[in-house]
């Protein structure tokens, strides 16, 4: 995975593609304290309830998703952005197609 050149505008939705049926990722940057992922979900997909040792900004750039955090569920859709806590089980649902950008910051 190589990450986004430096230095330049980044037009974040044109540079992760939907793929039917799948979860697609774009690494923008990575770094000892954390890294910037592009994702695009088709309808239905997710990221199963796992947890990271991570905080994770996770910013809706277009579509909606749920996202459920520690069992709580939060409807986002684009432009919103939430905070999942290092450490607390969190899961991403696509309600429709979403993309969404991931900041993970190391604690």
């Amino acid at each position: 995975m190589s990450t986004a050149p430096t230095s330049q505008i980044l037009a974040l939705t044109e540079m992760v593609n939907y793929q039917d049926g799948a979860v697609v990722s774009r690494q923008i940057t990575k770094a000892e304290a954390g890294n910037v992922t592009l994702f695009a979900f088709d309808k239905d997909q997710g990221l199963s309830e796992h947890t990271a040792p991570f905080d994770a900004l996770v910013h809706i750039l277009e579509g909606a998703a749920l996202v459920t955090i520690s069992g709580k569920p939060f409807e986002l859709k684009a432009g919103d952005v939430i905070i999942m806590p290092a450490n607390e089980p969190h899961a991403l649902k696509a309600a429709q197609k979403f993309k969404m950008l991931l900041t993970m910051i190391r604690v």
